[in-house]
């Protein structure tokens, strides 16, 4: 399925499609990135187990974290799993690029997901980073769901592995994705 645009406006129908393909292939669980909280709580109750990746503390301004105690709360008590910690395709990297100039391995590795959209790019990432925490196996297929600023328009059928062994992840479908990114 191909949106004719990016962005929020996708967000219920992304997930629809995403739950809709899960249970077609007995898939038990989605990862979902949200920095709000609210795709995460759309996802809440879909029948399938919820891990929701939020931005890392710090992301936007220091020692902020941008989901709030309240949708933390709520989403734990919809038994929502959450990870917040420190972006896969960015950490050092990112500090060296903002100290030194240049590109790094991690940002060549995003920018080149990226040409398939940032979506897929993030649905990668957070993929690997819940499976780094322990809260979904290497190497079983779930749906992994994020977007391209805020809301979702993006579902992918992804295989993760650790980030140590990145490159053994495998992309199995692209559910949906915006056309136009």
């Amino acid at each position: 399925m191909y949106w004719p645009a990016k962005g929020s406006a996708n967000t219920e129908a992304t997930l629809e499609a995403a739950v809709r393909r899960a249970k077609e292939l007995g898939i038990p669980r989605i990862v979902v990135a949200s920095c709000s909280g609210k795709t995460a709580l759309l996802a809440a109750g879909c029948g399938l187990e919820v891990v929701c990746v939020t931005h890392q503390a710090g992301f936007e301004k220091p020692g902020e974290d941008e989901m709030g105690e309240e949708m933390r709360r709520e989403l734990a008590s919809r038994g929502v799993k959450l990870l917040t910690t420190t972006h896969l395709m960015a950490g050092l990297d990112r500090a060296l690029r903002f100290k030194f100039g240049g590109v790094y391995p991690a940002e060549i590795i995003a920018a080149t997901l990226r040409m398939f959209g940032q979506g897929l790019k993030v649905c990668v990432e957070i993929s690997s980073m819940a499976c780094d925490a322990g809260l979904i196996p290497p190497g079983e297929d779930i749906v992994a769901v994020a977007g391209s600023g805020t809301g979702a328009d993006t579902a992918v059928v992804l295989s993760p592995a650790h980030s140590q062994h990145f490159f053994d992840t495998k992309i199995r479908e692209i559910i949906c994705k915006p056309r136009d990114f």
